[in-house]
């Protein structure tokens, strides 16, 4: 109840606050639309030309004198009044009438100010003769000039600079207070008025829930914040312009400015309402069109619905192809309902952006061509692990202008279509969910071990790597007959080529282990001379307890060359 009390207070202060700040405004606008209707003649037949000096329309003119026309002769007497005004000698009772039998003249000491014939007095139409319409301009200019000086003056200036402070220092006072009555109101909403509303429901189902009426309140506090201070901003750019005389003509046209593109949008609005209608339904059409599509290709993806010939995976992306088709038809149809589409400036935008958008995407059209070309020609989809390139990589996301892969080190890595069109892809997970994908590697063995053994050795080696399949099993190709030792290559079988770094590393390992065990050494002898007296290679765990390195026989020349002799006696 307390806070209810408060907010109330606060809504009553807020009130008289806006209401305070538009007196002003409503008072300006009511004088002003006095003090330019009060000259205005009844249902004038000729064009009347308005006679100003500062911001106040003193008469109107209606005819011409000699050459001179009636808007000539308004702009130069308004230029005339003006320079008398700003004269600081001349006095206001010195502008007189002179009557020389044809015009009657208004001067101002020696300095003509206008002439007034019968003329100006036939088109005034309220029976006065030229004297008597003389008179009056007389009293217009002298009552204009004296308002224009105490307007111009040094303390005009200075109240109205000590008037815009005051009303400043005001503004700031109702900002804070509706932003402290904002927040009070979102409190109340959240403490009090959340816990007593409930959602909507029509039998067993939900239509609204009490999440969304309560966010519905609070935007809607949201957005009377926003127009309270709309209507406070408008007032007080209002008063600020009145208290100036160089700006207050604008402050009695500024709601003018603000209602005047509204109304023309109104009246726009209005006029292309059966264009706007057709648009509507045009949109609603296109829309369930859209839906009835998406739940097509949606069957065809899940395997409901299966078209002879037409792979699963080409749904999406042949759903997104024919969505730009409808959508590109359904703007073409409506093009001519738009409003303005017939106009020059919207036909000159339009065909400027179509020359833009021509030469600024013919890389990205060219992505997506091959984007497409892609997808119908399976040569890979979202989770395969492919080469391109120089890059291999997993899959990750493909899209009409580039595709993702992400490498074994975690990279990602963006890759434009039509790049990938043009480079050589290797897919290594398609043959992998069939028939398994061969993994490969290479060992050099002298010639010296049993080409069996090393057969065996690396057979068993592959069958104990983790990921490796058991059927079909690995086999052994001999692939070099080198000079000094041979090339055996081990191709065993793996249906998991994400984790081909990972197989390639055990594979490995277990080579080295179950050769060390089999006392076959991994090397490439380079050599013709036969190793004597060196140790073996392999790890001194894999030797026998009671190895012992040969012992280096060492023969001299001369002893050679006796043996020699005496084989050959």
């Amino acid at each position: 109840m307390k806070m209810g009390r408060v907010i109330n207070k606060s809504i009553v202060a807020i009130l008289f606050v806006v209401l305070g700040s538009l007196l002003p405004f409503m008072a300006g606008m009511a004088g002003a639309q006095a003090k330019q209707e009060a000259p205005k003649p009844e249902a004038a037949k000729e064009v009347a030309y308005p006679v100003g000096l500062g911001n106040e329309v003193l008469f109107y003119i209606r005819g011409p004198v000699k050459y001179i026309g009636p808007e000539a002769r308004a702009k130069a007497i308004s230029e005339r009044a003006t320079r008398l005004a700003e004269d600081v000698f001349l006095r206001p009772e010195t502008i007189t009438t002179a009557d020389d039998g044809v015009t009657t003249d208004i001067v101002a000491g020696d300095r003509i100010v206008m002439l007034v014939t019968d003329l100006d007095a036939q088109a005034d139409g309220r029976g006065r003769t030229r004297q008597e319409l003389a008179k009056e301009y007389v009293e217009k200019l002298r009552a204009g000039i004296e308002q224009y000086r105490r307007d111009y003056s040094r303390k005009s200036i200075l109240l109205g600079l000590l008037y815009s402070l005051i009303a400043t220092i005001f503004l700031v006072g109702i900002l804070l207070l509706i932003r402290r009555l904002r927040t009070r109101m979102d409190e109340f909403i959240t403490a009090r008025v959340a816990a007593r509303i409930h959602a909507i429901h029509i039998q067993s189902l939900e239509i609204v829930r009490a999440q969304r009426i309560r966010a519905l309140l609070l935007e809607g506090v949201k957005v009377a914040k926003i127009l309270v201070v709309i209507l406070v901003l408008y007032a007080y750019v209002h008063t600020i312009l009145a208290f100036f005389p160089w700006t207050r003509g604008f402050a009695g046209q500024l709601l003018h400015y603000v209602l005047l593109p509204l109304a023309i949008m109104g009246r726009a609005a209005l006029a292309q309402v059966p264009n706007l209608f057709f648009l509507a339904v045009l949109i609603v059409i296109t829309r369930y069109v859209l839906k009835l599509l998406r739940l097509f290709f949606a069957g065809i993806e899940a395997g409901r619905v299966t078209i002879s010939g037409f792979d699963p995976d080409w749904a999406q992306p042949t759903y997104k192809i024919v969505r730009v088709l409808v959508v590109a038809f359904a703007a073409v149809v409506a093009f001519p309902y738009i409003p303005g589409s017939d106009s020059p400036a919207f036909k000159g935008v339009s065909i400027f952006l179509g020359i833009l958008f021509s030469l600024g995407s013919s890389s990205a059209i060219s992505n997506v061509v091959a984007g497409l070309t892609m997808t119908y020609r399976k040569a890979f989809k979202v989770g395969d692990r492919v080469g391109i390139g120089e890059f291999k990589g997993d899959v990750i996301e493909m899209r009409l202008l580039v595709t993702h892969l992400r490498t074994p080190k975690n990279e990602e890595v963006v890759i434009p279509n039509s790049t990938i069109l043009n480079s050589q892809i290797v897919n290594y997970s398609t043959e992998a969910k069939k028939q398994g994908l061969i993994l490969h590697t290479a060992i050099t063995i002298g010639y010296d071990a049993p080409w069996r053994k090393v057969h065996e050795l690396l057979n068993s080696a592959a069958l104990a790597t983790a990921n490796i399949l058991k059927e079909p099993p690995p086999f052994v190709l001999q692939t070099a007959l080198n000079d000094f030792y041979v090339t055996y290559e081990i191709n065993p079988y793996t249906d998991n080529p994400q984790a081909m770094l990972h197989t390639y590393s055990e594979l490995h390992q277990n080579i080295q282990d179950t050769f060390n065990e089999g006392g076959v050494e991994i090397m490439s002898p380079h050599y013709t001379q036969l190793r004597d007296g060196n140790q073996v290679t392999i790890p001194e765990e894999y030797r026998p307890k009671d190895y012992v390195p040969g012992g280096l026989r060492v023969s001299t020349i001369a002893a050679a060359d006796s043996v020699r002799k005496g084989k050959e006696e």
